[in-house]
């Protein structure tokens, strides 16, 4: 079991390693999800997501945007794997859990740290989930 701590870490390359991680069979654990960030101009990220999240509804089909920090992770690893309804996508889909803090179970534990220096522009995940 791997764990990854979410701290300061770009939310792309967090979600393209636990995918691949998640297809060779390990199963992952991210916890600090809400700190994750999104590289990128905020004002863009902001409205891109925000008319993501207005598509829904009776007249458009097509899936719900949680406001969920760890269901968001969730979804953005999902577009990373192969078809996750079937077969070996579905499977490492269900190898895959996230929380928005540290569980009292992976308190001790050692984590995987991704975070880089940070960006000169970005915005954090739990600011955009408002």
């Amino acid at each position: 079991m791997k764990i990854i701590d979410g701290q300061n870490a770009v939310l792309g390359r967090v979600a393209s390693y636990a995918a691949k991680q998640a297809l060779q069979g390990e199963d992952i654990v991210i916890v600090n999800c809400k700190d994750l960030i999104i590289t990128g101009n905020q004002e863009f990220t902001e409205k891109n997501i925000h008319t993501r999240r207005s598509r829904i509804g009776w007249s458009r089909q097509g899936q719900r945007y949680s406001r969920a920090t760890e269901k968001m992770v969730k979804t953005t690893i999902r577009g990373m794997l192969p078809n996750y309804r079937l077969g070996r996508g579905k499977i490492a889909f269900e190898k895959i859990k996230c929380y928005s803090d540290v569980p009292k179970e992976f308190e001790n534990s050692e984590k995987i740290s991704i975070a880089k220096d940070k960006k000169k522009v970005f915005v954090k995940i739990k600011e955009v989930s408002k």
